[in-house]
């Protein structure tokens, strides 16, 4: 999800933000379900799958959006 960006300003923001660390823990999780969903290990219907696309795509831009601030 950060391409690009130094491993240490994310864990640095994950220990001083709670909001960024629970964002970005919830993405995670998102991001792992989806893909088990697309791989038919998760047995989930489209709607719900796109639900849960959407919200993993709101929290990158928040967790984006709090990352370019603390810069």
């Amino acid at each position: 999800m950060f391409e690009g960006q130094p491993q240490a300003e994310i864990d640095a923001l994950i220990k001083s933000n709670p909001e960024f660390k629970q964002l970005y823990q919830r993405h995670r999780l998102l991001d792992k379900k989806c893909m088990q969903a697309e791989l038919g290990v998760l047995p989930i219907d489209d709607m719900t799958l796109g639900q849960m696309k959407r919200e993993k795509l709101a929290a990158k831009q928040r967790l984006l959006s709090i990352y370019d601030r603390s810069h």
